[in-house]
C-alpha cells in the first residue's frame, strides 16, 4: 500500500474535527438533552473509524500533544495537526452559527465556578487521552497487536464523560472544540476558552506520563516484556478511580443516560487497561478470579493488592465527585419501596452476571470474543443498572459501594450498607466462579495454566 501523503493526513484531521464540533454545535442548538452526547461520541467513533488510517485520527490537540510527550509523535506533525484541528474547529463553529442563525457561549454551568469546569475538563480530557495511547499507540494494543474496539473505546470516553461531567463544564475535553465554540460567540464574552485549553493540556500531560509508566515494559531495552506488579496496581486503581467518578457525577448531576455513561466507563478503561493488569476494577471480580483458582489469569498473592488499591481508588474518586459537586453526596441504600433482602437479592444476581461474564469473555484460552470482551462485560453493568437500579442502586462492585459510603458519611451517612452490599457481592462473585468452574471445567486456561490477560 502506497504510502499516505502529508496533505491527505492534514485534510483528514481537519474534516475530522470540523464534523466533531459540528455534531456539537448542532446538538446543543437544536436542544436534544437525552441523545445529544451519544451523537457526538458516534461522530468521533464514525471518523476515527474512517480515518483511523490516513492521519491516526487525533481531531484533538490535547491528543496530538499527549501522542507528543509519549513520543508517539514527532513536533513538526504534532504543530501542524493541531492548527489543522484548531482551523477546523473554527469553521465547524461557523458553519453551524451561519446554518442555524445562532451561536451559543462557552462557560461553566451557573453553580459551578473555574476550578471545578476545569477539573471536571482536566480529568475527561486525561481519559480520552489515556484511552487513546493504550488502544492505538501502545504495543500490546497497536500497531504490532491491532485491534478492531479503539474507535469504540475512543468515542465512547465522549459518553462517559458528556454525561458525568458535562452538567459542570459543559463537556469540550478538546481544545478544538472550546476554541471553535468561544471564538464562534465572542459577542457574547470571549476568554472561556483559554482556561478550558490550559486544564485540557494539563490532562493530556497527564495521560501522557502515567501511559509511560505502566507501560514502561513496552520500550526498548526493558527489563520485561511484561508489566510489574506496580503497573498492575496503577491500573486497577485509574480504572475503579473513573468508573467511580462517573457514577457519581451521573448521579448528582442528575444525568439523562447515567447508565449508559457508566458502562461507557467501564468498557473504555477495559479496552485501555486489559492488557496490563487484566483491568478487573472490582473487588467482587478480584476475588472471582482467585476463586477459579488460575496464577496465570490472577495471582492469589496479588489480589489483595488489586482489592486494596481498587478500594482506595473508589474512595478517592467519591471525594473527587463530592468536590466538584460542591459537597454534595448521596447514600448507598435500598430504592423506594424495597428492603435490605431486595437489595441484596438484586446485588447478588447481577454481580454474579458481572463476574462470570468477565471469567468467560477475558480469561479462557478459547474465548471467541477476541475484541469484544470489554463491551461484553460493560453491557452487563448497562443490564443490571437498568434491571434492579431501582431496587439496590446497581452498584455491583464494592469499590463503588464503599466509595459512595465513605464520602456520603461526612455529610452524615452510614458505611454500613457498605459493608453488607459487599457481602452480598461476595456472595455473587463466588457463585460465578462454581458456575465456571463447572461449564469451563475442558478449557485451557483451567486445565493447563496458561497465561490469558486479554
Amino acid at each position: 500500500m502506497a504510502e499516505v501523503s502529508n496533505a491527505a493526513k492534514y485534510v483528514a484531521e481537519f474534516v475530522g474535527t470540523y464534523m466533531l464540533i459540528l455534531t456539537v454545535g448542532c446538538n446543543v442548538l437544536t436542544g436534544s438533552p437525552i441523545w445529544a452526547v451519544t451523537s457526538i461520541a458516534c461522530t468521533l467513533m464514525v471518523m476515527i473509524y474512517a480515518l483511523g488510517g490516513i492521519s491516526g485520527a487525533n481531531f484533538n490537540p490535547a491528543v496530538s500533544l499527549a501522542l507528543l510527550i509519549a513520543d508517539k509523535m514527532d513536533p513538526t506533525t504534532c504543530g501542524i495537526y493541531m492548527a489543522c484541528q484548531i482551523l477546523g474547529g473554527v469553521c465547524a463553529a461557523g458553519t453551524y452559527g451561519l446554518a442555524l442563525w445562532d451561536v451559543f457561549n462557552l462557560a461553566p454551568t451557573p453553580g459551578f465556578g473555574l476550578v471545578q469546569a476545569g477539573v471536571a475538563e482536566l480529568i475527561y480530557t486525561f481519559m480520552l487521552c489515556f484511552v487513546v495511547l493504550n488502544v492505538a499507540a501502545s504495543k500490546d494494543n497497536a500497531p504490532e497487536n491491532p485491534n478492531q474496539y479503539y474507535g469504540m473505546a475512543i468515542g465512547f470516553v465522549v459518553i462517559a464523560g458528556g454525561y458525568g461531567a458535562g452538567h459542570i463544564s459543559g463537556g469540550c475535553f478538546n481544545p478544538a472544540v472550546a476554541l471553535g465554540i468561544d471564538i464562534s460567540s465572542a459577542g457574547l464574552g470571549f476568554g472561556w476558552c483559554l482556561v478550558y485549553v490550559v486544564f485540557e493540556f494539563l490532562g493530556a500531560a497527564v495521560a501522557a506520563l502515567l501511559f509511560k509508566t505502566i507501560r514502561a515494559h513496552e520500550r526498548d531495552g526493558a527489563e520485561s516484556s511484561s508489566p510489574s506488579l506496580g503497573a498492575k496496581l496503577i491500573s486497577e486503581f485509574l480504572g475503579t478511580y473513573m468508573l467511580v467518578l462517573t457514577v457519581g457525577l451521573n448521579v448528582i448531576g442528575g444525568s439523562k443516560a447515567p447508565v449508559f455513561s457508566i458502562a461507557a466507563a467501564l468498557m473504555c478503561m477495559i479496552y485501555a487497561l486489559g492488557s496490563v493488569s487484566g483491568a478487573n476494577f472490582n473487588p467482587a471480580v478480584s476475588l472471582c478470579l482467585v476463586l477459579t483458582n488460575r496464577p496465570a489469569v490472577l495471582k492469589a498473592a496479588d489480589a489483595g493488592a488489586y482489592m486494596g488499591v481498587q478500594l482506595v481508588g473508589g474512595i478517592l474518586a467519591g471525594f473527587t465527585y463530592m468536590a466538584l459537586e460542591g459537597g454534595k453526596t448521596f447514600p448507598l441504600a435500598p430504592g423506594k419501596g424495597y428492603d435490605l433482602f431486595q437489595a441484596g437479592f438484586a446485588e447478588v444476581i447481577f454481580t454474579f452476571l458481572l463476574c462470570y461474564v468477565v471469567c468467560c469473555t477475558a480469561t479462557v484460552k478459547n474465548s471467541p470474543l477476541t475484541q469484544y470482551f470489554g463491551f461484553a462485560i460493560a453491557s452487563c453493568v448497562t443490564a443490571g443498572g437498568y434491571a434492579i437500579g431501582a431496587v439496590s442502586g446497581g452498584s455491583l462492585n464494592p469499590a463503588v459501594s464503599f466509595g459512595i459510603s465513605v464520602c456520603h458519611a461526612v455529610n452524615g451517612g452510614s458505611i454500613l450498607n457498605a459493608v453488607y452490599y459487599t457481602v452480598f457481592e461476595f456472595i455473587g462473585a463466588g457463585l460465578a466462579a462454581g458456575l465456571f468452574l463447572f461449564t469451563h471445567a475442558t478449557d485451557e486456561s483451567l486445565t493447563k495454566k496458561v497465561d490469558t490477560e486479554p
